[in-house]
């Protein structure tokens, strides 16, 4: 197989492990009325299918080499701001729960709400906040190689 090959390979897992995350998959038996023949049917929803990030960016290409695919749960209290950041690698997710802002260093932001996939920038700096009246909680998936950070913090530029 080569290079770009496994990086689809990758890709299509990490969307598998994102439905899996978002649909409900139950095989238990769904009552109708009185008849309990009647089975739950698998719903598959695609959620997003794009090549830019929130912002309208282009992603990158493939990294080349042996991927590493890693899922990370976020949990955010209300009110909460994470410092201003790059990712190096592409990402993805979903929001189970709450109401994410996220802010590029240019002033665009992008709110995420429940329910809704984002795709992260790459290489562009950006912080998110918690604007919202409940925690959030987000999934993302990220297309890394080993030893890469999923963050780069910067530290030297202030929070509002």
């Amino acid at each position: 197989m080569n290079k770009k090959t496994i990086w689809v390979i990758a890709a299509i897992l990490i969307l598998c492990g994102v439905l899996a995350v978002c649909v409900n998959f139950t095989t238990s038996e769904k009552v109708q009325g009185d008849n309990p023949e009647v089975k739950a049917q698998v719903v598959s929803t695609e959620l997003i299918r794009t090549s830019q990030s929130w912002d309208g960016v282009e992603l990158p290409d493939y990294l080349v080499g042996r991927p590493e695919l890693v899922a990370v749960k976020y949990e955010f209290p209300v009110g909460q701001k994470l410092g201003w950041h790059h990712h190096p690698v592409m990402n993805y997710g979903v929001l189970m729960q709450g109401e994410l802002t996220i802010i590029g260093q240019d002033g665009k932001e992008k709110v995420v709400h429940e329910g809704e996939p984002v795709v992260e920038m790459v290489n562009t700096i950006h912080h998110g906040e918690n604007r919202g009246n409940k925690p959030v909680i987000l999934y993302m998936f990220y297309l890394s190689q080993e030893g890469m950070p999923l963050a780069v913090q910067h530290p030297e530029i202030p929070l509002d």
